[in-house]
């Protein structure tokens, strides 16, 4: 499988500092938003739109293009980050996150935002409207790819499962799933509120492909997306082994950062924190 090279895996690193920085911004600003699981998944959402996804912030609409749903949907911060950074629409927009009559709500919007693939919010949704996305591909006969990203306290949803079963069924190669595994969720550790494990064991048993990676590891992620893509018959589910919070000290491993907005004084310090990460 082809690696990446180094300028490549820089670019990647810097796009998901920057990304980092813009979540705690927008979320100080709007005192209101989920930090802890938009900076864990940063830095595979930096990886998609930077090397792997199809899509182009000159033609959102293409039909040809990659799709990525965000299938945890309170994590939107990291996918208005991306997108301000590429150019979908202005960073300064990102000012107005969760502020009545502006562009970018608590949860993506397709209907409004510029490179939004599929409203999202209420869990396990999601992932079942990956699944419907991929199937229409397969009928189409077009060769797109379809991304999500789950969480891991969103296993704990029934349509969870509903939709592993049928992505299985139905052979949807062209879905490739990313689950953000940091351990945490609202209420505490998963393994405390609704243990889900053993995650791998579980979504092989419903017949899919599963691969472990250090979801902070760009070049493993990136052999994950290769690998996924050479699979035929079955969808695939990357494991990601991730830290809430990533990037800011004061967030890593902490429930209580899952939904709670920096102080403007925190807010300096965890910038600060933040410009050494590159």
């Amino acid at each position: 499988m082809q690696t990446l090279t180094d300028e490549q895996v820089q670019s990647v690193k810097n796009y998901a500092a920057a990304m980092r920085r813009e979540i705690i911004k927008m979320i100080t600003e709007a005192q209101s938003g989920h930090p802890g699981g938009s900076l864990s998944i940063a830095d595979v959402v930096a990886l998609l739109y930077d090397v792997e996804m199809n899509a182009s912030p000159q033609d959102p609409h293409n039909p040809d293009r990659d799709r990525l749903v965000l299938s945890k949907g309170h994590a939107a911060p990291a996918i208005y980050a991306a997108l301000a950074l590429k150019g979908y629409f202005p960073i300064a927009e990102l000012g107005g996150l969760r502020k009545i009559g502006r562009l970018l709500q608590g949860h993506p919007d397709m209907k409004h935002i510029p490179g939004i693939d599929m409203s999202t919010g209420s869990l396990g949704q999601g992932v079942s409207a990956s699944c419907g996305i991929a199937i229409a591909g397969k009928l189409d006969h077009k060769d797109f790819r379809v991304f999500t990203i789950m969480g891991d306290g969103e296993q704990e949803e029934g349509q969870v499962w509903e939709a592993a079963m049928l992505a299985a069924h139905y052979k949807l190669d062209n879905l490739t799933a990313f689950l953000d595994n940091n351990g945490l969720q609202i209420d505490g550790k998963i393994d405390e509120v609704m243990c889900p494990e053993p995650l791998p064991d579980k979504w092989r048993a419903f017949g899919w492909h599963v691969i472990e990676v250090n979801g902070h590891d760009v070049q493993e992620l990136h052999q994950a997306v290769c690998e996924a893509k050479t699979i035929k018959g079955k969808p695939t589910m990357i494991i990601m082994h991730t830290v809430k919070g990533k990037g800011v000290p004061e967030m890593e491993n902490q429930a209580g950062w899952h939904g709670k907005a920096p102080s403007a004084e925190q807010c300096a310090i965890f910038l600060s924190e933040l410009e050494g990460e590159q």
